[in-house]
């Protein structure tokens, strides 16, 4: 089970192994970030950073060393990790890679109420989905293969992550999409005939009834 962290947005995370490397204020922080293309590998709402910074600091994970000003630009605070910083970081990052955590993607939601488009319109679906899948996996591909000219593998793990998960994805939409097209999907004239008619195969309406309070 995840720890409830004392800064759980997972943006402080990033911030937190951006600074363990230098000081540095948080303009310099969202233009390392963004650099790295970290927001392809976490949610992150860049219009909170300074609050997070905030909540680092108020927390004693991350504290201030300066202000500087540069010409005519505004103030700028220089932070830096401390050591509470530095163990919440390692115990953080430990904790992502050992223990598995149960996530929603949105396809799954989809997925799970699929049933009220006809099969037909279904498969056209998953169709456009699965070319969609096939371009980015192409492009990404090549991406990494170009990345990793120049950036150690360490770096790029991430993006090999991404790419297998995704790639899974693609290797299943097609399956169930062969399984659609040639008749093999089990029920599927049920699910078919429901759209046809209007009314809810016997088979369904007992599904769907499950659960019903009892009056």
């Amino acid at each position: 089970m995840a720890k409830r962290r004392r800064v759980g947005n997972i943006l402080a995370l990033a911030v937190l192994a951006t600074l363990v490397q230098r000081p540095m204020h948080p303009y310099e922080m969202a233009s390392l970030l963004r650099a790295r293309g970290k927001e392809q590998d976490m949610r992150i709402k860049w219009g909170s950073l300074y609050t997070v910074v905030g909540n680092l600091e108020k927390h004693g994970l991350v504290e201030a060393t300066e202000s500087v000003r540069q010409g005519g630009r505004p103030e700028r605070t220089i932070y830096r990790i401390t050591d509470a910083g530095r163990e919440e970081l390692l115990d953080w990052t430990r904790e992502l890679i050992s223990t598995p955590e149960r996530e929603f993607p949105r396809f799954e939601a989809g997925l799970s109420v699929l049933g009220v488009l006809p099969p037909e319109e279904a498969i056209d679906l998953l169709r456009q989905r699965l070319g969609l899948l096939e371009q980015e996996l192409d492009r990404d591909r090549d991406a990494l293969a170009e990345h990793g000219k120049d950036v150690p593998r360490l770096f790029l793990v991430e993006m090999e992550y991404d790419l297998a998960v995704r790639a899974a994805e693609a290797t299943w939409t097609r399956s169930l999409l062969d399984e659609l097209a040639s008749g093999s999907f089990p029920d599927l004239d049920v699910w078919r005939a429901w759209h046809e008619t209007g009314e809810i195969p016997p088979e369904m309406a007992e599904l769907a009834d499950r659960g019903r309070p009892q009056d």
